[in-house]
């Protein structure tokens, strides 16, 4: 049993000061005292909050989920425990069948391993299913048309399912996933009308994958994709680098969705943590420089933000407090692929999933489910 200690706690919907949260692999709860026995952490007046959650995240550290390696994926959840992250979803690209369900079996595996890095949750499948116009960096080789036996074996680990619904013919991939399956489906590399991406959410899709980004933008006579999903009830993800949104639409975007159906994502490739330079992803190089990641051709190709930046940069910008900002990349990512019965916020019997930040959002400690993975208290 251990207990944090002089520490300002993010609850939900407020943060409390003076008490001490105690925990084993789960959340025992709030206290005004030590419990005997405890193991006590120091938190010297920085924030506790619930650890971070990114369900977007292709790579970091030099390694990229398209690795097929069960090693790859232990250094990506070992390089981005550093920014608070407890949980993820290694996130696939555009690329064979043969070389998807390579990464999907590798995810599985990565599932069932106890390592001392951020917790494998499950898999989100980006791609195949995409639209040619609107690829982004994602490969048009590999690209087909929507179709459950690609991943029939795989429902068990898949969480999300980024596609194209237009591509779907009179979406009967969309109802067949929805009828037989607890997979998100995501709206994402799509030239849909209005209409379509409407009818989709309507037959069950539920997020929208990297809002304004390789998608149709909004416009006054054709709302476009992007006008769908500021006008329905769905989730929308966001990638915070000030590279793919400009950050004055960060308020705008909270005014039309709320903070309850905003997600933080780093949409992340292999140049995480990583200087300046020359990596690949899904096959082709890509060009780091400056914060911004991008093919020869200039396709902005991933991002190579930290998901506890992406909570600063968005919070700085809005009129957001800490704590509801901090739900945005924790409970809000739980609740979109339905896990938030064990993840999201410290609630008692929830996971032990906990992050020490400062005032600037840096990660001073790291606990997944009850285990200390990142420390720079001590």
């Amino acid at each position: 049993m251990k207990a944090i200690i002089n520490g300002k706690i993010i609850k939900e919907s407020e943060i409390l000061e003076n008490k001490v949260i105690v925990f084993n692999d789960k959340i025992i709860g709030l206290y005004d005292k030590v419990p005997e026995g405890a193991d006590i952490i120091d938190a010297r007046g920085m924030y506790v909050s619930p650890g971070l959650i990114d369900i977007h995240v292709h790579g970091s550290c030099n390694c990229d989920v398209m690795d097929k390696s069960v090693d790859a994926i232990k250094t990506i959840g070992n390089g981005i425990k550093a920014n608070g992250v407890t949980s993820f979803l290694p996130t696939t690209m555009t690329m064979s069948k043969e070389d998807i369900h390579e990464a999907l079996d590798t995810i599985r595996e990565s599932m069932n391993i106890k390592y001392n890095g951020a917790q494998v949750i499950g898999a989100h499948l980006e791609g195949p299913f995409i639209n040619n116009k609107y690829k982004g960096a994602q490969s048009d080789e590999f690209i087909q048309v929507p179709n459950f036996p690609f991943i029939e074996d795989y429902v068990d680990i898949i969480k999300i399912i980024s596609y194209a619904p237009e591509v779907d013919k009179n979406f009967n991939f969309t109802k067949e996933v929805k009828e037989k399956t607890d997979i998100t489906l995501s709206i994402a590399h799509t030239n849909a009308t209005y209409e379509e991406a409407i009818s989709a959410i309507k037959f069950g899709a539920s997020n929208i994958t990297h809002l304004f980004n390789a998608m149709t933008p909004l416009n006054h006579r054709e709302m476009g994709v992007v006008g769908a999903a500021l006008t329905s009830d769905v989730y929308c993800e966001i990638i915070c680098d000030n590279i793919h949104i400009n950050p004055e639409l960060f308020q705008f975007v909270l005014n039309n969705k709320g903070k309850d159906k905003v997600i933080l994502i780093t949409d992340c490739m292999r140049a995480g943590c990583m200087p300046d330079g020359k990596y690949d992803l899904g096959g082709q190089d890509v060009f780091v420089k400056a914060g911004a990641a991008r093919l020869a051709a200039g396709n902005l190709a991933g991002s190579v933000l930290n998901l506890n930046k992406a909570v600063y940069n968005f919070m700085k910008k809005t009129n957001l407090s800490l704590n509801e900002a901090i739900n945005l990349a924790s409970l809000n990512p739980a609740k979109s692929i339905n896990m938030d019965d064990r993840k999201g916020s410290l609630e008692i019997n929830k996971d032990a999933d906990i992050a020490i930040f400062n005032d600037e959002m840096d990660c001073y400690m790291t606990v997944s489910q009850g285990e200390i993975i990142f420390n720079k208290l001590s």
